[in-house]
């Protein structure tokens, strides 16, 4: 491909110091180093990328060999969104479940181990925690990411959770500026809004904010949302008055700016990746996130000449690009000091793995059981069950990949168990596969979803006794012989879901 000026160009060194692309395959391939040697910055890792502990860390050793201040990123929040866990589920309960325990030490304690094991992987830069004030509980996409729906409690356990992962020597990335509760849209199929005014915005989306700034975040991540009452014309992520005045000059934070992936289709369908990457960093953004779906040599190429373009056209001022480039070099270089610095397990985590489960047991594992909140009473099940999943449509964000529920468990501990995945109301499927097994109906986000409520209320007419798993958000009343809600779906949330089920604690 046609490039614009030589590599050794500080331009375009800058340009290529400003992106965070993915790549496929579990080890760099030659492009990646190639660039990485030219002046890139930052790598951003996704569930593709990952196998293993080991091939994570060689992974990371690879790109390191080429720049030794290498940021490593990854979208690792824990709960229903992991990588690190993609093919297993996460060992750490999410923000919702932390929320509901509202405990600030044990979310900081999460964090903190969470951020251990990133960084003895090699992992720099996580773009977590999601800061949202999930005010409206039809959210398709923050829900469980969020630790709530209120602005204080939200401030305290971001604040706790940036001080967790950072102790770590891990950057936080908070997100999504300036919050993504109050939204009906999911930005990666379209543009949202918020269509409130600024004293809402104040009391409301910038409260936790501002703790995640006040505890010294590394890096504060921009959502693709409109927010007419500052801007009526581009979402955050674009947006001058968003980005400069609102959280640079008003909040006052002079750290990196990132933005949301810019391959999403609030920006990509309108502005398109190029012409978007442009007019974010001239709104102030910092680092370019891009690579969740596109991932390679030419979209970085295309990312890099288009913002040489821009400052050789004059529609980027080259001062902006040369200091946005060097806000990503500070925090590699604060990374780099960082590394070394990983914290040894503490007091709250013992080593070992609980047999045959796969899961340590760590504080991830005793916040998911604080988490569980039973409604009704059953005794103990020693019999084996039936296992009804009600599976809804995967959030981007958290993908398809990643199992969820209890089955799984409920198997180990009740040998015989069985279990079946449906997508309607499919109750006299359910009732015929279950025969005379109790049945443990599992749900996610039932009152998001009006054909869970109709499966559940055929099962209950047919079978008063059934149990009902909700790992979503618990905003539909609870029912059934016994009602637990896990306040999130990460394996640990399941494994928790069991334990009251059966009556078993796993030691």
């Amino acid at each position: 491909m046609t490039t614009l000026v030589s590599s050794t160009d500080t331009v375009t060194r800058d340009a290529l110091a400003v992106l965070q692309p993915g790549f496929t395959g579990t080890s760099a391939p030659d492009w990646l180093l190639r660039r990485v040697g030219e002046g890139l910055a930052s790598v951003g890792l996704f569930g593709r990328n990952i196998h293993s502990p080991e091939q994570l860390a060689a992974l990371t050793a690879q790109l390191r060999a080429e720049r030794d201040d290498v940021l490593v990123a990854i979208d690792e929040e824990g709960g229903d969104v992991t990588r690190l866990e993609v093919r297993d589920g996460s060992s750490f309960p999410g923000n919702y479940a932390l929320g509901r325990v509202d405990d600030v030490e044990l979310t900081r304690a999460v964090a903190r181990e969470l951020g251990r094991r990133l960084a003895e992987c090699g992992v720099n830069l996580n773009w977590a925690p999601s800061a949202d004030v999930n005010s409206n509980p039809g959210n398709p996409v923050i829900g469980v990411r969020s630790f709530g729906p209120d602005p204080d409690l939200v401030a305290r356990h971001t604040a706790a959770y940036v001080e967790g992962l950072q102790a770590a020597g891990v950057a936080a990335c908070t997100k999504h500026f300036p919050g993504h509760g109050d939204t009906a849209v999911d930005s990666h199929l379209a543009l949202p809004a918020i269509d409130v005014d600024l004293d809402t915005l104040h009391a409301r989306e910038l409260v936790p904010f501002r703790a995640a700034i006040a505890a010294g975040t590394k890096s504060v991540m921009s959502a693709h949302i409109l927010l007419p009452a500052l801007d009526p014309t581009r979402p955050a992520t674009l947006s001058p008055q968003i980005l400069t005045g609102l959280l640079r000059r008003e909040l006052g934070y002079d750290g990196l700016i990132v933005t949301d992936g810019m391959e999403m289709d609030a920006i990509a369908g309108t502005y398109g990746i190029e012409r978007g990457s442009v007019l974010a960093i001239a709104a102030g953004a910092d680092a370019i996130c891009v690579g969740g779906g596109l991932a390679d040599e030419e979209t970085v190429l295309r990312l890099r000449d288009a913002l040489v373009a821009a400052v050789r056209g004059g529609d980027l001022p080259e001062e902006r690009l040369a200091d946005a480039a060097a806000r990503v070099r500070a925090l590699a270089s604060w990374a780099q000091g960082a590394r070394g610095a990983v914290p040894a397990p503490g007091a709250d985590v013992q080593e070992g793995t609980a047999p045959g489960t796969g899961v340590g047991n760590d504080v991830g594992l005793a916040a998911a059981r604080r988490a569980v909140r039973l409604t009704g009473t059953l005794a103990p099940q020693t019999e084996p069950v039936y296992v009804a999943s009600f599976t809804p449509v995967a959030n981007i964000a958290v993908g398809a990949e990643t199992p969820w529920g209890v089955a799984a468990e409920l198997a180990r501990l009740l040998p015989g168990t069985e279990a079946g995945s449906y997508s309607g109301a499919e109750t006299g499927e359910v009732l015929r596969a279950a025969g005379e097994r109790r049945i443990v109906a599992v749900v996610r986000d039932e009152h998001r979803h009006a054909w869970m409520g109709e499966a559940l209320d055929g099962l209950l007419a047919a079978r008063p006794d059934t149990v009902v798993v909700e790992m979503g958000l618990p905003e539909a009343p609870a029912r059934g012989a016994l009602h637990i809600a896990t306040h999130g779906a990460a394996r640990v949330c399941g494994l928790a879901a069991a334990e009251a089920v059966t009556g078993t604690r796993i030691p």
